[in-house]
């Protein structure tokens, strides 16, 4: 399974992860932030201060906004092929 280490907010809605097996990923999560949880994520004020959660091992906001590691992970890929 794969876990969030470290988050770096690059620019926009765009982070840079590092995952438990070494690997890092820019995600772009523009388009992802439907929903009545993630839409205030949309103030980049608020986006931008996220932490990688030390239970859940993926990021968090203070809202209750998360995203699944596995999600992230999966992203990161198929955003790096594109």
């Amino acid at each position: 399974m794969h876990y969030v280490i470290k988050a770096i907010h690059e620019n926009g809605y765009r982070i840079k992860l590092t995952f438990n097996s070494g690997e890092k990923f820019s995600v772009d999560l523009t388009n992802h932030l439907e929903g009545e949880i993630f839409l205030p994520l949309k103030n980049l004020n608020l986006f931008s201060k996220f932490l990688v959660h030390p239970e859940l091992d993926t990021l968090t906001w203070d809202n209750g906004a998360d995203f699944a590691p596995e999600f992230l992970y999966e992203l990161g890929k198929k955003q790096l092929k594109s």
